[in-house]
């Protein structure tokens, strides 16, 4: 009996060396599990952080490709504008415009490898500034010869401008020298019986007018037909004209007037007399009239008188 109570006795205390071991496993687990978040936690910081970076760095890199392209726009008009080649720019541009425009995320070797690149295009520029030195010196010259060129062209044109206004005007002369002159006019009534009475002439004593006169020495005018017109302007400052007595229009300074007479004659500087009749079949008002000749165009003799 005293065996069993003893047996009895030590059975409790190997299984509380059980429960023992039992908590002990628990804390071991618990402790790795704590361990485990813990270091789950510092990876998924290092993680976060890792992107926070890559973040900043793209966003400077991609401030970094705006910044190169601004540069080299520049540069490729400027180049352009001066005249050189920009194909190889414009080639560098469409490369960093893909990349700016691309929406992957880039790794931190991309980024590097990015970077690297752009650091290349430092040389690259280096050259493309000495070109633009070069191509404006290559067109300042160019202006400087063209403005020489052009200020000889302006004192050239400027001498034929001088000539042809010399020889316009030596034309003018010859033009003005050329024009025909009438000279000794005369006006007369003539009567019914054939009689001439110059001046102050009274409206019985008139039965046609007559109007003469020569054309002076003129070497410098040309041989040829001539129309000469005579006009007859009354007290009223009106031409007398009559269609039925051989009166008509000519063109004198743009406009259309009134002749009353006109003859077509062959100019060949014999200070050749001209004599034309006229003959009204109603009584000239009293007053003074005028009687203007025209050839070419213009007025070559006036000459007064009065009817009574």
């Amino acid at each position: 009996m005293a065996m069993d109570s003893n047996y009895e006795y030590e059975k409790p205390k190997r299984g509380d060396k059980g429960k023992n071991i039992l908590i002990i496993v628990l804390i071991i687990l618990i402790i790795l599990s704590g361990v485990k978040l813990y270091t789950d936690n510092l990876d998924k910081n290092r993680k976060t952080e890792e992107i926070l970076i890559l973040s900043v760095d793209n966003n400077e890199l991609n401030k970094r490709l705006d910044s190169v392209t601004f540069q080299l726009d520049l540069r490729i008009q400027e180049i352009e504008k001066l005249g050189g080649d920009i194909a190889s720019l414009e080639e560098i541009r469409e490369q960093l415009v893909m990349e700016r425009n691309s929406n992957a995320k880039r790794s931190a070797g991309e980024i590097a490898a990015l970077n690297k690149k752009i650091n290349s295009f430092t040389q690259v520029f280096k050259e493309k500034d000495e070109e633009i030195l070069r191509l404006r010196e290559v067109n300042e010259q160019l202006f400087s010869e063209n403005e020489t060129l052009k200020s000889t062209q302006a004192v050239i044109e400027e001498q034929v401008v001088k000539l042809n206004i010399k020889q316009q005007e030596l034309q003018d002369k010859v033009n003005i020298a050329a024009r025909l002159k009438a000279e000794n006019i005369l006006v007369a009534a003539v009567n019914s019986r054939g009689k001439e009475r110059e001046d102050g002439f009274k409206n019985r004593q008139i039965e046609k007018l007559k109007v003469s006169f020569n054309l002076a020495d003129n070497k410098v005018a040309e041989f040829g037909t001539r129309d000469i017109y005579v006009q007859i302007i009354a007290p009223n400052n009106q031409p007398i004209f009559d269609v039925a007595r051989g009166s008509g229009t000519f063109a004198i300074d743009g406009r259309e007037e009134f002749y009353t007479v006109h003859k077509d004659i062959l100019f060949d500087n014999s200070k050749q007399e001209l004599t034309y009749f006229y003959e009204r079949g109603s009584n000239y008002t009293p007053g003074k009239y005028v009687v203007r000749i025209y050839a070419d165009g213009y007025e070559i003799g006036t000459k007064n008188f009065e009817v009574k």
